[in-house]
């Protein structure tokens, strides 16, 4: 029997090399790659599931198909030298069923893994384990004797050259992160299993480990078989899926492009296999997957070439595991097409960007929005109040009225701690005048009316003694963020009696609507507006607000159409801004909004233009160690990355299924991860003329953004956003300090990292529409670079702070200023300051003798 199998098999063998069947290994392994590499470039989480659920599905009608014309054409197709392992009586026993279910159920856990995690960085591993396993299976696999080391007898080693290319495949694709690398582990455990349970023993081994039930497997064989428990598995995972988040959206033509090209896949390789071995399936995966890294999304331009460096030593592995017999496996060195072209292209792309810069510094908006933003803030500090007579006139010129109040000892007390700041304070009087119109008594009632009202989240606190001590109180609350304890922190230091009531918003979203002159009652009305739509009620009075309306002046700033901010304080006024209304997520979607409309004096950390909230100094910056600036964990800035970075959690906005597209973090990481396709405005100069051009150029090196949590969001809309946004790990507070620019925008209220970026040596760019009790001392264009809500400059931006000689200047000349600025006018008295005053104003305010004010506020 035996001598009658080998007989035939060198028939076969000898007809299928009469018919060139060479050609066809080749054949093979060129397909496998190509489709391989369709599967990597289109692949996403989103249909990851239903392609593989639809390759397996095809599989065995393309089987099938292709036995069907084997047998009309009385061809062969491949040399299969490997059959003789699956032609002893044992082999040629239908499969096991249970070396058919877990060989399924590796394959599905392998897909659900890459479509819950994306996680991939083990991938590259999954060859060197083969190739020790392949050592007990095949062992003529292994070097032969006389082997000399060498570089290129290196690659050509199964074990040693899978493990360097693993290596350097590894470095490419790794972010550090060991919870990840557990997790990644896991698929290439399960594909060892499965490419192990498909690769036929030694013919003394025709059993593993000598079990009754564990059988190798031939996939062309058992297709059907396999293929139905590796569908009944998936459909189970989706119908699980389906269940606790909804019916996945389903791109019918991307799904069906995945999975017709995991089904090729699979054939080509499962035809390669039998060639060689299904070590080639893992080598050819790991080219597929480094060869479609985009460069432009590499980090560093050491990172892009390692990647492109991993990817061709993996094509060269696919070459010399091919069998000898394939003379045409060299036309497969053609594919070294695939990571070089797109490579050298981004290299090409960024030198003709670089080239095509403006080249005269003096005309770029960033160039002269520094220049008049310096001589602005020249301008302000020396108009400072010098004496307690010209402060006091200062006061009365601004508002309109007599200061509060123990003013002179606060003065006194500014001037003896050297503070650069004496006259800007508009942020506190303006924010108190509008409840001057009430008189002291109805202020304390409205207050106690508000703190009694049902489903509100303020705590009620009183400050009195010298030195005056805080006590706070909540209906249901104990923890209350520190606040007490920050204000005992601050008014220890003050020297004067306070004797006085407040009320603190509790929640990261500001909460008071003050209406109309003509409409305003002593009775407040708390509505909770969390995860519906804000954008109305936070603009109804838009008509009525004169007072905090800021007039559009003209331009002073060639911008050439970018929406660069010219005027912070315009920009951030939502009443000027009718387009904002989709593109915050406190106007779309707060996550927790109680809105208190009426006369109620409430402190919080930062509100919107056409909100009334009174702004305090938020705990996080003085309290929150987390947030505190430790200089020796920075990094000088010639030692920075010279990128911009950015990783943070999906807050800001509570997103729903198909909605949390527009929300201002998504619209953030998508534009930085450039994950839709689109065209960008860069600004370029050909003789002479500068203007705004439209490219698809956008040098993703250039951004190190990411989440590392989502959260807020429905069930669905959470696994939407895995599924489409790249992750990153949680990084330390401390990671942005390794790149130049560092991003900081809003989440659900203001940004508690906002000071830690502007003490430390990284240049922070700050996108917000929340103003805060710092605005009118920190200065855009000096301490910081501000970034419009629209984002449309921000390619132009980060483009030129970081690859034109002139804005890699001045990024390092603002990052200084904004450090040293930060040390002068940020330190923890000046903090003490502000509070002296506003405290001095919030006594005023609710001293019961104090009649109502005849105050035009808007």
């Amino acid at each position: 029997m035996s001598q009658k199998l080998t007989s035939e098999l060198s028939e076969l063998q000898s007809t299928a090399s009469s018919r060139s069947v060479v050609d066809n290994i080749t054949w093979s392994a060129g397909a496998a790659l190509i489709f391989g590499v369709v599967v990597c470039y289109f692949a996403t989480k989103r249909s990851e599931l239903t392609s593989e659920l639809l390759c397996w599905v095809l599989l065995p009608g393309v089987f099938a198909i292709v036995k069907r014309r084997r047998n009309v054409d009385g061809s062969v197709e491949t040399l299969l030298p490997l059959v003789s392992s699956f032609t002893d009586s044992s082999a040629n026993e239908t499969p096991s069923s249970i070396s058919l279910w877990i060989i399924a159920a590796c394959i599905a856990i392998s897909s659900v893994f890459r479509a819950e995690k994306g996680i991939i960085v083990l991938f590259p591993a999954l060859a060197p384990l083969l190739a020790v396993g392949h050592r007990y299976l095949r062992p003529s696999a292994h070097a032969p004797a006389g082997y000399h080391m060498s570089f290129s007898s290196l690659l050509r080693h199964p074990i040693l050259g899978t493990i360097l290319t693993a290596i350097l495949a590894i470095v490419a694709l790794s972010e550090w992160d060991p919870i990840a690398y557990a997790l990644s582990a896991a698929p290439v455990v399960a594909l060892f299993v499965a490419y192990t349970l498909l690769t036929p023993p030694t013919s003394q081994q025709s059993r593993w480990f000598g079990g009754r039930w564990l059988v190798s497997v031939d996939i062309e064989a058992a297709a059907w078989p396999l293929s139905l428990r590796v569908a009944i598995l998936l459909a189970i995972v989706l119908s699980g899926e389906s269940y606790l988040t909804g019916l996945p959206g389903i791109d019918a033509l991307e799904t069906l492009v995945l999975g017709s090209a995991k089904t090729l896949m699979w054939y080509f390789t499962s035809q390669l296999a039998r060639n060689c071995s299904w070590l080639v399936a893992a080598v050819a995966g790991t080219f597929s997957l480094l060869a479609t890294r985009n460069p432009f999304m590499q980090q560093t331009d050491t990172r892009a070439l390692i990647t492109v460096g991993a990817s061709l030593l993996s094509l060269v592995q696919v070459l010399y595991l091919l069998p000898k017999q394939a003379k045409a496996r060299l036309t497969l060195s053609t594919l070294v097409a695939i990571p070089l072209l797109p490579y050298f292209s981004n290299l090409a792309a960024i030198h003709f960007a670089q080239s095509s810069a403006l080249t005269h510094a003096v005309k770029h908006p960033v160039e002269m929005l520094i220049r008049e933003a310096n001589a602005n803030f020249d301008g302000l500090l020396r108009n400072q109040s010098s004496t307690y007579p010209a402060a006091y006139a200062e006061y009365q010129r601004r508002y309109g009225f007599d200061p509060p109040d123990g003013f002179e000892e606060w003065y006194k007390f500014t001037r003896s701690h050297r503070s650069p700041i004496i006259d800007e304070f508009d942020m506190i009087s303006e924010g108190i005048a509008p409840f001057l119109r009430i008189s002291g008594q109805e202020v304390l009632d409205i207050m106690s009316a508000a703190y009694n009202e049902p489903d509100h989240e303020l705590w009620s606190c009183t400050t009195s003694g010298q030195p005056a001590k805080t006590e706070c109180s909540h209906h249901g609350r104990e923890n209350d963020r520190n606040n007490a304890q920050f204000f005992n922190r601050i008014t220890e230091k003050i020297p004067a009696a306070l004797n006085l009531k407040f009320l603190l918003n509790h929640l990261d979203e500001p909460t008071v609507m003050i209406p109309p002159t003509s409409a305003h009652s002593t009775k407040p009305v708390i509505t909770n507006r969390g995860g519906q739509r804000a954008w109305d009620v936070l603009t109804e009075y838009c008509s009525s607000r004169r007072g905090r309306a800021s007039p559009t002046r003209a331009p002073t700033v060639e911008t050439y159409g970018l929406p660069f901010v010219t005027d912070r304080k315009a920009a951030m006024d939502l009443c000027q801004h009718a387009e904002y209304s989709e593109i915050h997520g406190l106007f779309a979607a707060p996550e927790s909004l109680r809105l208190t409309q009426g006369l109620v004096p409430v402190l919080s950390n930062g509100a919107p233009s056409t909100m009334g909230d009174i702004l305090y100094p938020s705990t996080a910056y003085v309290e929150e160690d987390r947030f505190a600036y430790h200089s020796e964990n920075d990094v000088d800035w010639d030692e920075k990355q010279n990128n911009v970075y950015w990783a943070g959690s999906t807050t800001g906005g509570h997103a729903r299924p198909g909605e949390w597209y527009s929300l201002h973090r998504q619209r953030f990481v998508e534009l930085a991860q450039n994950l839709k396709r689109r065209t960008f405005s860069y600004l370029r100069e050909k003789d002479g003329m500068i203007s705004r051009v439209a490219s698809s150029f956008f040098n993703g090196r250039l951004y190190d953004v990411a989440f590392a949590n989502v959260l807020q969001c429905d069930a669905r809309a959470c696994k939407e956003q895995r599924q489409y946004f790249a992750s990153k790990p949680w990084a330390s507070g401390d990671r942005p300090f390794r790149s130049r620019l560092v991003f900081d925008l809003d989440g659900n209220g203001i940004s508690g990292r906002y000071y830690k970026l502007l003490a430390s040596k990284s240049l922070p760019l700050k996108q917000t529409i929340i103003h805060e009790w710092h605005d009118e001392r920190l200065l855009p264009w000096v301490h910081y670079i501000p970034v419009s809500q629209s984002m449309e400059e921000l390619p132009e931006l980060v483009f030129y702070l970081t690859s034109t000689e002139a804005g890699r200047r001045r990024a390092r000349e603002v990052a200084e200023q904004g450090r040293q600025w930060f040390t002068d006018a940020f330190r923890e008295i000046d903090v003490v300051i502000y509070m002296y005053r506003l405290l001095l104003e919030l006594m005023r305010l609710q001293d019961p003798d104090r009649p109502a004010w005849q105050i035009d506020v808007g």
